[in-house]
């Protein structure tokens, strides 16, 4: 594997409690937001400030537009980004106390020595990444750890749009193959991402008539296509950690952590994001 997608592995179980945990659950519905979806869409997009629905379906990708339209820009009329971010910060820290009682021993170094990653890359054209980074770090050194996590996987995820994009697979399409090649159930996507049947359908039926989709799984160029996908995203998520003094240390020190978070259930699988579990 590369460096890139070791620490996908690692980062990513840190940032999805602000997903999955109920102390962030609970915090979208404090702070004002109404919904699981609003809370999804205002607690990941706050970063950007009140942006317009299109904005959020740009930098997303793989949602269903109406979905993000149900809740996109109402949601800051309940509560203004900047009280978001604050709970945001707030409630993930928490839950990553909850399921890790010995992170603060480790929260500051690891702070420390991730941020050169964060500093290190441009943010021409990866938007979720840029408008992360510019945020204040946190003063608390577990939220600045779950900070930094998020802003190196919204790095991540900026390129792979990039990709989809060079490749063109639309959202619907990218979730359409992901799910033909096994990586997430079908009816799980359809139904997260706000996708009717009727639009899976006509989505299988443009792939395959790329040559990537055989009735509901992929072809052997669908798979090939998804691969080398995967395989550029890890490329272009490489250059952050290439900043760091001693990746492979650090690795080891996040790997425990990322198990934890798993272990509590905090990140199902299989998963809608189809990251693997971290090695043991």
């Amino acid at each position: 594997m590369s460096i890139a997608r070791d620490f996908w592995m690692v980062l990513e179980p840190l940032h999805t409690v602000t997903y999955f945990s109920p102390e962030c659950v609970d915090g979208n519905k404090d702070v004002g937001l109404r919904g699981f979806w609003m809370g999804y869409f205002g607690s990941r997009g706050a970063p950007l400030g009140p942006v317009p629905a299109g904005v959020i379906e740009a930098s997303f990708y793989g949602f269903n537009p109406a979905r993000v339209r149900r809740a996109i820009p109402d949601a800051w009329t309940f509560a203004p980004p900047e009280s978001i971010l604050r709970m945001r910060n707030a409630t993930a820290a928490k839950a990553l106390r909850r399921v890790a009682p010995d992170i603060d021993a480790m929260a500051a170094e690891a702070v420390r020595r991730l941020r050169p990653a964060v500093d290190a890359v441009d943010g021409a054209g990866r938007v979720l990444f840029a408008a992360n980074r510019d945020l204040p770090l946190p003063d608390d050194p577990v939220a600045a750890l779950w900070q930094l996590a998020t802003t190196l996987r919204e790095h991540r995820g900026d390129g792979h749009i990039a990709v989809l994009a060079v490749e063109g697979l639309n959202g619907l399409e990218a979730n359409v193959l992901a799910s033909a090649i096994g990586n997430v159930p079908a009816e799980e996507l359809k139904q997260s991402r706000g996708w009717s049947q009727e639009d899976w359908d006509e989505a299988t039926t443009a792939l395959a008539a790329r040559g990537l989709m055989d009735g509901d799984g992929a072809t052997d160029a669908g798979r090939a296509l998804r691969a080398d996908i995967e395989h550029r995203t890890d490329a272009l998520a490489t250059p952050p950690y290439q900043a760091l003094d001693d990746p492979d240390g650090l690795h080891r020190t996040l790997l425990p952590l990322a198990r934890t978070v798993v272990e509590n259930g905090e990140m199902p699988f299989p998963n809608l994001i189809g990251m693997p579990r971290p090695p043991t």
